[in-house]
């Protein structure tokens, strides 16, 4: 069981079928859904993920043996060992997707994969290029100190990926109202991917919303507020070095000028963070959308946005609520 295969590698093929499938749909229904440029961008920022995931594997696995000398029990590979460790694995995945928007140094690795100002299948392949350096894996330590072999986990991380592939999409309007209670779906992650104020930082979920639920994180996507997506700053270009590093550069450059009782809020504060409170956090944009709407002015304020070259062609979501066909899609 300790070579275990990984579910991802059988799962590309598909994954590259449905966004196949997908651009079919929508060219039916919206071509604008698809910017060329904005696609390839994504299929080159997940063919280089899945190139750094290869040379960095060993070394993750290393490490989750080592930690493992020091496990607590001996979890075997029961049948009850696997859904048990599907659902922890799904809270350690909640914990550092909080972790990766409220703390910097984990969004420099993260941001990568909200850097698209679309939303569709073609979004999920953006993933990162640096979880190794930003130490991401801390987050899987306490299963493999629990006692979980680390085949196992890292099986399960792959399911948990894989799941969620699929919710990156506007095909898909809202699922039956007992499975949005317990799972994440489109119109949950709709709102994750979302800069519109009310949506920043809500729905962590990887598979299981009820984290969210739990924790004080779930925002409902609402009719009378689509989602916008991108970056509260977007890149402005296709440039796929540039998306997947402006982050850490940007740090760096923190890092070099701020003065150094600052230091550390550049790196591990919130994004967005500033010593001088000239820059603007998800709560100080939440802060003054929440005053403009007691205001009677609600949703007008929207981040500003340096838009992209294929920004233009973004149209509005998909009206679920009022298109029959995309509701049975």
């Amino acid at each position: 069981m300790s070579d275990l295969p990984s579910p991802v590698d059988y799962a590309v093929p598909g994954f590259i079928a449905l966004v196949l499938i997908e651009m079919l749909i929508v060219r039916v229904k919206d071509r604008r859904r698809y910017c060329p440029k904005d696609t390839l961008t994504s299929l080159m920022l997940g063919f280089g993920s899945s190139i750094v995931g290869a040379l960095e594997g060993g070394a993750v696995y290393a490490m989750a043996l080592r930690v493992s000398d020091f496990r607590l029990f001996d979890v075997p590979y029961a049948w009850w060992a696997w859904p048990l460790c599907f659902l922890l694995d799904d809270l350690a995945y909640y914990v550092f997707h909080r972790s990766a928007h409220r703390v910097r140094w984990f969004w420099a690795s993260h941001v990568i994969h909200h850097s698209s100002q679309h939303y569709n299948l073609s979004t999920a392949l953006r993933q990162t290029w640096t979880g190794f350096f930003s130490m991401a894996f801390l987050f899987r330590l306490p299963l493999f100190l629990i006692g979980f072999p680390p085949a196992m986990v890292f099986f399960c991380a792959g399911l948990n990926l894989i799941y969620q592939f699929w919710i990156h999409t506007e095909v898909i309007g809202r699922c039956p109202r007992w499975f949005e209670a317990v799972m994440n779906t489109p119109s949950h992650h709709r709102v994750h991917h979302a800069t519109n104020p009310r949506y920043l930082d809500k729905n962590y979920a990887g598979v299981f919303i009820v984290w969210d639920r739990m924790f004080g994180s779930f925002t409902p996507e609402l009719d009378a507020d689509r989602p916008r997506y991108g970056l509260v700053k977007n890149l402005g270009r296709f440039n796929i070095l540039w998306a997947a590093f402006h982050e850490w550069i940007g740090i760096a450059k923190d890092l070099w000028s701020a003065p150094w009782r600052a230091k550390l809020g550049y790196a591990f504060g919130p994004p967005g963070w500033s010593h001088d409170g000239s820059r603007e956090t998800s709560e100080t944009i939440r802060e003054k959308w929440a005053g403009r709407a007691r205001l009677n002015a609600p949703n007008s304020l929207v981040p500003s946005a340096v838009e992209g070259r294929c920004s233009e062609s973004v149209p509005a979501p998909l009206d679920f609520a009022r298109d029959e066909r995309t509701l049975s899609a």
